[in-house]
């Protein structure tokens, strides 16, 4: 996709700009399936200190590993046992996910724990290596402009920091976004597994954006239910201070009088 995007302007003059928005676009959109799998790693950890410094330092260390796989992307794209071993590591996560009886009642997560956060950095950072192996081949088709996927890349990481913030706090609130996430983690594997088998057999990407939009659909279509004990404590809130406000309402009647 990003490739026919430069043909249509092979000299990168005035539209440069609008080209790196368009890739910017690309990457936020692209960027979702990964930014769930990093929220779901990191909320591994139990304070979210701990998750907050695992995506930062993940992140910084996975901005690295791009680069160096965008710059290496013609050599890399000669074995394709990277990309065996990149779909071997994301659909392992989805295993995880799936078998992993680790249920946190509080924050329902469903993934592996982690006892630090140097446990969960290397999981973050090989995540998006992996990740950005599905996109290796755009890099090889525009390599004359190495200048503008590294920009790409840039733009993705940032988006990617914050995306995965702000999936921190959804998993927490919607009751199959989890799960969706880690279908979307599966189906990047198995894409790359096909690139191996044959290229032509992969599906374009609009078909797998149009999979990962109705994916999250159905990821944000239930809210999680407060328990009964959150219920009755906010209710025994309400009525306490409706109480309050009722006890005061005829002393400030008499002040007022008064006055």
């Amino acid at each position: 996709m990003l490739d026919k995007l430069l043909d249509l302007s092979p000299n990168l003059g005035i539209d440069t700009l609008l080209l790196l928005v368009v890739l910017g676009a690309l990457e936020a959109v692209l960027s979702a399936d990964n930014a769930i799998a990093l929220a779901a790693i990191a909320q591994g950890l139990d304070t979210e200190k701990q998750q907050q410094r695992a995506l930062n330092i993940g992140l910084v260390v996975a901005f690295v590993l791009r680069m160096l796989l965008i710059l290496t992307a013609t050599w890399v794209i000669q074995f394709w046992q990277f990309e065996i071993l990149g779909a071997a590591y994301l659909l392992w996560l989805v295993y995880q996910h799936f078998s992993s009886s680790d249920v946190d009642a509080d924050h329902r997560h469903h993934g592996p724990k982690f006892a630090s956060v140097w446990q969960t950095i290397p999981m973050i950072a090989l995540a998006d290596l992996a990740f950005s192996l599905d996109s290796v081949t755009t890099a090889i088709a525009i390599s004359n402009e190495v200048w503008l996927v590294l920009a790409g890349g840039t733009i993705g990481i940032i988006t990617l920091r914050f995306m995965a913030g702000l999936f921190i706090r959804w998993l927490d609130e919607f009751v199959y976004l989890e799960d969706a996430g880690f279908t979307t983690v599966a189906l990047v594997g198995v894409r790359l597994i096909i690139r191996v088998i044959d290229p032509l057999l992969v599906p374009p990407e609009w078909v797998m954006i149009m999979m990962i939009g109705l994916l999250f659909a159905w990821g944000f279509s239930k809210r999680v239910v407060p328990d009964a004990g959150e219920q009755s404590i906010s209710s025994s809130t309400l009525n306490a201070l409706e109480a309050l406000e009722a006890l005061e309402a005829p002393r400030e009647a008499q002040e007022a009088s008064v006055d």
